[in-house]
């Protein structure tokens, strides 16, 4: 399709003269351009195809940026980075040095707060209100949220604080029925048993009228059954749920239908109270499969722009969350005590095969973080149940609190399955799991562990339980290898030596070993020869293992895909300070003090400096190797107990000092 019409809309005010069928022609172009860019790239599809001509109607009907469009989570905001100045860059949206794939207010002053978490938009329009009223300014405030923001506690909490007497107010409810999973909670269900009956709008509108139509006692409750036409709007329609909250109600609205649109919001520019606005839109409008599987194309992968068929996986191997949910699922065959929970993220975390088949025992809460933590914990009160709470990195920090006070303070042993542990790629600074060890390391009785591949993953959730402590299981969303090797019980707070040498000590945390090994076969045509650690676990650290090496390595190197100044890295610098170690050489590798932006993983790692050869070049400067001298490289296989040709000095200086 050309883009004829899109290709002069430089900015929201070059929308002003166009008519209802030049838009409706835009919305198809623009349409037809998210198909084709998203087709290659991947990224927020279903939300973004159904919010199009609602996105047209707003820039038409106000004037942004001085009225302010403020996103909830802003996965939708596609067609907004469109019209205002950016489809330049369009083609590289999620890409590295491209667009966000959220709002960002460095790209656009369109653009005012950055925004990838479920439930901020109301409470930062409603800061946005008052600073308007305090500076005695007229500017218009729209947060558009999603039907899902409304199981988010905090958009409850924003509600509750709408003042009566709000001007130039207005919320628009974008209602698709679905977040990422199926909406869940009995709040959608005030949405969703009003659309399901086609007449509960005129209903709401004509209620009186048909009450009087009723045979015999029709006339009657007209007029005195105020009581009852109103229990009966309450039952069929979501008007007083907001009315309760001091917001008028509209809608619902076809959220297609632009010149309806536009009328709609012309004629509420002079409210004198706070308004809700209720748009119905179709997720994937515009590619069948996107509508048939909004689950799936919710965060797109690249697929076929014509059939919408998904292309074939670059990687044959499975990823840490595949092999999570595939194995939970095949622990809780075995065992009926188990039970998992996920804040609607069941698909992203493969728990969907779980909850089909015990859906009494995988529970999906919604977009509620910190209640799903401490519901968690009720769940594990009195130690009958062995519960997991399956949840994204970056959402596990809206629950601090609630790990703290309700898992932590209890001694409640809930395993924390933290996915997406590490850079997101294409997701951005929002989405980062990046400082999950920080706090989490903070808190007593918590335990914090990172397999380095898919085997280690499996044998961390079966050994778990059997430490009866918080304890958090932190994997990345990437491939990892799956070795088929028996399961072995992970004695708590014990690492393992991967390959031995003597001097350099590295220690990865989880996958970052393939980088620590790759970095070892480097040094070793240098003629040095590095003792490779995997931790396995950060809280407790294998103290006494760590002792043992630092016997014979006087210069120390720690990696791992997190903050590095609050990682494991700042954890092992805190042992060896508090005890007592002097003389040593430390040098730590891990995710600079400051917010990533979007792009491949492999270009983000490039970027801070996390590559195999950007590291070994490091520890040669750093450590000022020059010198080549012949060694003997000695690598643990996967799954067997490390044995060195020889007795180590440390253990012979162990013996002695037992002696």
């Amino acid at each position: 399709m050309s883009h004829h019409i899109l290709a002069k809309i430089h900015s929201p005010s070059d929308l002003k003269s166009l008519s209802v069928p030049e838009l409706n022609q835009l919305a198809a172009e623009i349409r037809a351009r998210i198909i084709e860019v998203l087709s290659v790239n991947g990224g927020h599809l279903g939300s973004n195809l159904g919010a199009i001509e609602l996105t047209l109607a707003l820039h038409m009907v106000f004037n942004s940026p001085t009225d302010k469009f403020i996103w909830d989570v802003s996965h939708q905001t596609y067609t907004h980075k469109l019209l205002t100045g950016r489809q330049g860059l369009f083609h590289a949206i999620r890409q590295f040095k491209g667009l966000c794939g959220f709002s960002h207010p460095k790209e656009s002053p369109h653009d005012h707060f950055y925004a990838g978490h479920a439930g901020t938009a109301l409470s930062l329009a409603l800061g946005v209100a008052k600073n308007n009223e305090l500076n005695d300014r007229q500017d218009y405030v729209i947060p558009i949220i999603g039907d899902a923001t409304l199981t988010c506690g905090v958009s409850l909490e924003a509600l509750n604080n709408i003042p009566a007497h709000l001007k130039r107010f207005i919320v628009i409810l974008n209602d698709n029925a679905m977040s990422i999973s199926e909406n869940v909670g009995a709040i959608t269900n005030i949405l969703s048993r009003f659309l399901s009956n086609p007449l509960t709008n005129k209903l709401h509108q004509e209620l009186d009228s048909i009450v009087s139509k009723i045979p015999t006692y029709g006339t009657t409750l007209a007029k005195k059954g105020h009581k009852f036409t109103e229990a009966l709007k309450n039952f069929v329609s979501p008007a007083v749920f907001f009315e309760h909250y001091g917001l008028s109600y509209i809608g619902p609205i076809d959220g297609h239908d632009i010149k309806k649109l536009i009328e709609v919001l012309e004629g509420l520019k002079d409210s004198q109270w706070p308004v809700v606005v209720h748009v119905l839109t179709k997720k994937g409008l515009g590619l069948e499969e996107a509508i048939k599987n909004p689950v799936s194309y919710h965060g797109a992968k690249p697929f076929h722009k014509e059939t919408g068929k998904f292309l074939p996986a670059s990687s044959t191997k499975p990823t840490f969350p595949k092999i999570f949910g595939q194995h939970i699922l095949k622990m809780a065959e075995q065992d009926p005590n188990l039970i998992a929970v996920t804040p609607a993220m069941s698909a992203g975390s493969c728990l969907d095969d779980f909850m089909k088949k015990f859906p009494d025992r995988c529970l999906d809460v919604g977009i509620a973080e910190s209640h799903a933590i401490t519901f968690c914990g009720g769940l594990a009160h009195g130690r009958t149940k062995k519960v997991v709470a399956s949840i994204y990195a970056t959402f596990l920090q809206r629950a601090m609190d609630n790990v703290f006070h309700d898992i932590c303070l209890q001694e409640l042993p809930v395993v924390f399955a933290i996915d997406r542990a590490g850079i997101s790629g294409p997701d951005g600074s929002t989405h980062h799991g990046i400082y999950d060890i920080s706090f989490l390391n903070a808190m007593p009785n918590m335990i914090i562990t990172q397999p380095r591949n898919g085997h280690v993953l499996k044998e961390l959730l079966e050994s778990a339980f059997s430490w009866d402590r918080p304890a958090a299981i932190r994997y990345p969303n990437m491939a990892t290898d799956e070795p088929a090797l028996p399961l072995k019980y992970r004695t708590l707070g014990k690492g393992e030596i991967l390959a031995e040498g003597s001097g350099l000590l590295i220690i990865a945390l989880g996958h970052m070993n393939n980088t620590a090994m790759a970095v070892r076969e480097m040094l070793l045509a240098k003629g040095i020869n590095a003792t490779v650690l995997d931790p396995v676990f950060v809280k407790p650290l294998d103290s006494e293992l760590l002792c043992q090496l630092l016997l014979t390595h006087s210069q120390l190197v720690t990696i791992e895909e997190h903050s590095a100044i609050s990682g494991m890295g700042s954890i092992i610098n805190n042992f060896l300070m508090s005890n007592g170690y002097t003389g040593l050489e430390v040098l730590n590798f891990g995710i600079p003090e400051t917010f990533l932006d979007q792009g491949s993983h492999a270009e983000l790692m490039n970027e801070i400096g996390l590559t195999a050869d950007k590291i070994y070049q490091q520890i040669l400067v750093h450590f000022k190797f020059d010198a080549k001298v012949e060694c003997t490289a000695h690598v643990r296989p996967e799954g067997q107990a490390f044995h060195s040709p020889g007795r180590s000095e440390a253990e012979a200086w162990v013996e002695s000092y037992h002696k």
